[in-house]
């Protein structure tokens, strides 16, 4: 199998760990090389001592996005679940990387905060955190994403069974029969979807 690169992206919150780690253990158990590079992680190891001015998290995405080039190159599946808030970034990513595929975990603010898993939403309207992506810093989406998981409206089952039947419409990984699981009409929101990328 050919290596690619899974980048999810969207504001804390918003699915990007839980997903990524459920696609992980499918992928290993059809057999495939994955590696997850999850955003908390990289910054503990990787990118120790970068703070959260831009520039800062674009040289941290940009860290990612070359570590994700050299695991796709060498047939690993990358998968990296990281905010990534610019599009330019992310652009230069997709460039770098060719066999991308962008998934936006996209979920209205007010759900995030409702969620806050972490606790940091909380901190930020106590002041204790600034340059907060989504509230005092900015989050671009994505306007040509592969593949958008609305994480408000679709259950966890969803947004994954989405994502492994693109992954097999664009003919990254083989079929497995997940379509039987889909509506005709959500089937051609995929498909009109990828026509509209240029996939099929």
């Amino acid at each position: 199998m050919r290596g690619f690169t899974l980048w999810f992206t969207g504001m804390s919150g918003a699915g990007k760990t839980t997903l990524s780690r459920m696609v992980e253990e499918t992928l290993l158990e059809r057999g495939m090389r994955v590696e997850v590079l999850d955003g908390d992680v990289i910054r503990n190891n990787l990118s120790q001592g970068l703070g959260f001015s831009k520039k800062d998290r674009d040289i941290n995405i940009r860290r990612i996005g070359f570590v994700c080039h050299l695991l796709t190159r060498n047939d690993v599946v990358a998968i990296a679940a990281a905010i990534s808030p610019y599009r330019e970034i992310r652009s230069e990513n997709r460039n770098l990387i060719k066999s991308y595929v962008e998934i936006f975990c996209k979920c209205p603010l007010d759900v995030l905060k409702e969620r806050d898993p972490k606790g940091l939403y909380k901190k930020v309207e106590k002041g204790e955190i600034k340059q907060f992506t989504g509230i005092d810093d900015p989050y671009e989406e994505p306007l040509d994403a592969e593949i958008i998981l609305e994480t408000d409206k679709e259950t966890v089952e969803q947004s994954f069974n989405k994502i492994i039947r693109t992954l097999e419409l664009m003919n990254y990984i083989p079929p497995s029969g997940i379509e039987d699981e889909y509506t005709e009409e959500e089937e051609e929101k995929i498909k009109e979807r990828l026509r509209s990328l240029g996939y099929i």
